[in-house]
């Protein structure tokens, strides 16, 4: 194996503040030192390039989901919570994963456009009366949480402990830092809430929650995993569907020209979302566990090593994007980004948070004319997620 001294090595911190709020500055920095370098603040390696990025996507052989997506190897420490689809691997996440794809597939979400569209008509018919208003408290947390809980079909009571058990969930992939800390304040509380709400007597009929527990009549799969593939169900729908319309605001209230464009001929408005999704990944980076001594990038990685797996940078990678790559183009063919994952564990919930960006920014384009920034956009802080706690913007309606 190499010795630690032929392998690049980067200094600066990937949870420090100013890496986590403003992450691409910190990611460029990163990314030249080499697509697969060793991060000295965590005793990890660090993988930035778009190829490298997608092998450990795809080969799920040699690099293992079941260590958790964290920095802890979850088989040997256990975490908080028992492990998810995200943390499993085959044979366990084949089951898991059929049992969901029987759930949410094509036809399923194909019936979502129509109960999905009247709440998305009446919030941004609303907002196209105003100049000005947050994209994120007036919209982007409003929509997925009027519209998803309602398909999964979980109670009207103890909605509100969905958010910040989210932020628990995916803070939880990176350290147990004084971010963890805020966000794990009242973990009980959030849990016993959601999981009790996952459960089958909550669950309403008709929806996802008891189209899942009936993998459970089938043999499928177990009690615990029903219970635990609603419980993910909710993160895919809401959590990072709430930042994935809020990026793609962000990136659309830049490019004005772009914006016209796409009121002109809204049919494009999906390649729009993947591009700045591309440029504005929520899901910027989680680890995976080496199983077996490897090379990745002219970098040996022993067996047992954590390797935190940077979307966000890969989404950007010159290489396979072009020399513009942080520019938004709605000419770039953004087929390939890893915004969502890649392989085995590609996001299973993507064609639900696909659906409810496409139909808030349809709605947008058909009821507002321009879109700007009003002021800078506030950035979360948070381990692993790309977002914002505001986006204040001004807009004229269209005529």
């Amino acid at each position: 194996m190499k010795t630690l001294e032929k392998v690049p090595v980067f200094t600066e911190d990937p949870y420090s503040e100013s890496a986590l709020l403003e992450p691409y500055p910190f990611l460029e920095r990163l990314a030249a030192a080499g697509p697969v370098s060793y991060l000295e603040a965590t005793g990890i390696y660090a993988i930035t390039g778009y190829e490298e990025v997608y092998e450990v996507l795809t080969d799920f052989e040699t690099y293992v989901s079941s260590g958790g997506l964290g920095p802890r190897d979850i088989r040997k420490d256990a975490g908080w919570r028992p492990p998810s689809i995200l943390e499993s691997d085959p044979p366990i996440h084949t089951l898991m994963r059929r049992a969901l794809t029987g759930v949410i597939n094509p036809g399923t979400v194909r019936k979502l456009r129509e109960p999905f569209t009247p709440p998305a008509v009446e919030l941004v018919s609303e907002l196209a009366h105003r100049t000005h208003f947050d994209a994120i408290k007036d919209l982007a947390e409003l929509y997925p949480i009027k519209v998803f809980p309602d398909a999964v079909g979980i109670p009207e009571e103890g909605r509100e402990h969905l958010l910040p058990y989210g932020n628990m969930v995916f803070n939880a992939f990176g350290p147990e830092n004084y971010i963890y800390e805020q966000a794990f304040s009242h973990a009980d509380e959030h849990s016993s809430v959601v999981m009790k709400a996952c459960e089958l007597e909550s669950l309403s009929p008709g929806g996802f929650g008891i189209k899942i527990w009936d993998k459970v009549k089938e043999g499928l799969i177990s009690e615990q995993q029903a219970t635990l593939l609603v419980r993910a169900l909710l993160s895919a729908g809401v959590d990072t569907t709430i930042f994935g319309i809020g990026n793609v605001l962000s990136v659309l209230a830049r490019e004005p020209e772009a914006w016209q464009e796409l009121r002109k001929q809204p049919h494009l408005a999906k390649f729009a979302i993947d591009e700045a999704l591309r440029l504005e990944s929520p899901f910027q980076k989680f680890h995976r566990t080496v199983s077996t001594d490897t090379t990745l990038g002219g970098v040996d990685l022993p067996a047992g090593t954590k390797v935190l797996v940077f979307l966000g940078a890969a989404n950007r990678d010159p290489e396979k994007w072009g020399p513009d790559a942080t520019k938004f183009s709605l000419d770039r063919t953004s087929s390939g980004h890893v915004a969502f994952g890649m392989g085995l564990h590609q996001c299973v919930g993507q064609p639900i948070a696909r659906l409810e960006m496409e139909i808030v920014l349809q709605q947008m384009l058909e009821h507002v004319d321009t879109i700007s920034l009003a002021g800078e956009p506030k950035p979360i802080l948070h381990n692993v997620l790309r977002g914002f706690e505001s986006l204040p913007v001004e807009i004229s309606a269209a005529k």
